[in-house]
């Protein structure tokens, strides 16, 4: 069972990591009013959760992302525009 717990951690782990390093600020536009926020393009799965980012630019943008800080280390949490 510990097993099984520590491979969904990890997996989980796995999918932050490749969720922030698809979705880079640096050239989206951010959001006005909230420099943390930024216009992201989001690829869904079947329950609607962002699987893979991509910045953009504000009408090209199907989600509104920023980087938090979670217990497995920097994650991406985006809502839908």
């Amino acid at each position: 069972m510990k097993t099984r717990i520590a491979s969904w951690v990890a997996a989980a782990a796995l999918t932050v990591s490749a969720v922030v390093a698809t979705a880079v600020p640096a050239s989206a536009d951010p959001v006005p009013g909230n420099p943390n926020q930024f216009y992201a393009y989001c690829s869904v799965d079947i329950l609607g959760v962002p699987l893979a980012c991509t910045e953009t630019d504000a009408e090209h943008a199907s989600h509104i992302c920023q980087y938090v800080l979670t217990s497995l280390g920097l994650g991406l949490d985006c809502i839908l525009r």
